[in-house]
């Protein structure tokens, strides 16, 4: 049977790829470094499938059907989706092989127990898949699946329906037949609004309590106080991306490893990244 042998998470705000050098030399070295951690954990994790779980920025869907989630079946993805090939500042397309076996299990598993995910075989990507996939898969050597979520359009998902979701897709994944080593990978945050009245705002106090929520490990605190309505105060259409930390942390048990948090203006966006040491 398939298994899941990792989990991290980490933003993807578009500054860590298409302008990085813009800010401090500290805070790159500090990216740099978190990444390369990741990276080595994956290793030691033996992973060959990454499963990104992040948000769709009405990308693939319109703002008037938009689904909870959406998973990407395809035997190959390609990114970035064109009009974000100069914001991200990628000289050319990564092509990584997918995983539809797993990918069509995960949508039909799905629904038998209640959860209902969309599917396209052509997915476009923008930075939600496109930043973890370029710093943790450089080499295109780990088959991706693509899941992605609205956390755009209300209603939203709660965090309590994303952590539910989370265990669902834990069960089907490892009773998928074979010998894959799955690693997760939440996408998204920390507080920020895209376009809004506060774009340049960090709020450096709700990002620091949500990474002590990480830290400390006790789900059921984080799914009681980490609700939509204290993240949307944080930052109101972006900061609700936490809820891909939140399902993937349904596999997991205790708390996360905090590899660094760098409160960054240069990329419109503090940045964090975890591990999760133990997983379910």
């Amino acid at each position: 049977m398939a298994k899941i042998t990792g989990v991290m998470a980490s933003t993807h705000t578009p500054g860590l790829l298409g302008w990085f050098e813009d800010a401090p030399k500290d805070q790159q070295e500090a990216a740099r470094k978190a990444f390369a951690e990741m990276r080595d954990y994956m290793a030691k994790c033996r992973a060959n499938v990454m499963i990104i779980v992040s948000n769709d920025h009405l990308l693939n869907w319109p703002i008037n059907n938009s689904p909870d989630y959406t998973v990407g079946i395809g035997s190959e993805h390609v990114g970035p989706a064109d009009w974000y090939d100069s914001w991200l500042g990628q000289k050319e397309k990564y092509h990584v092989s997918g995983h539809p076996g797993l990918a069509c299990h995960i949508v039909n598993a799905s629904a038998r127990l209640g959860v209902s995910m969309s599917y396209l075989r052509e997915m476009q990507f923008d930075d939600g898949i496109s930043v973890p996939t370029c710093w943790l898969n450089p080499d295109s050597e780990i088959s991706l699946i693509p899941i992605t979520l609205n956390c755009n359009i209300p209603p939203i998902p709660t965090s309590e329906s994303a952590y539910k979701t989370g265990l669902v897709l834990h069960k089907v994944i490892e009773e998928y037949p074979g010998d894959d080593r799955v690693v997760l990978v939440g996408s998204g945050g920390l507080s920020h609004e895209p376009g809004g009245p506060r774009y340049f705002y960090i709020d450096d106090d709700f990002d620091r309590w949500f990474m002590g929520l990480i830290a400390e490990g006790d789900h059921e605190k984080i799914l009681r106080e980490c609700t939509l309505e204290r993240m949307e105060e944080a930052g109101s259409g972006g900061t609700a991306e936490l809820i891909a930390w939140i399902l993937v942390m349904a596999s997991t048990q205790g708390p996360a490893k905090i590899l660094n948090y760098v409160k960054s203006y240069s990329w419109r966006c503090a940045s964090g990244w975890v591990v999760w040491p133990n997983v379910r």
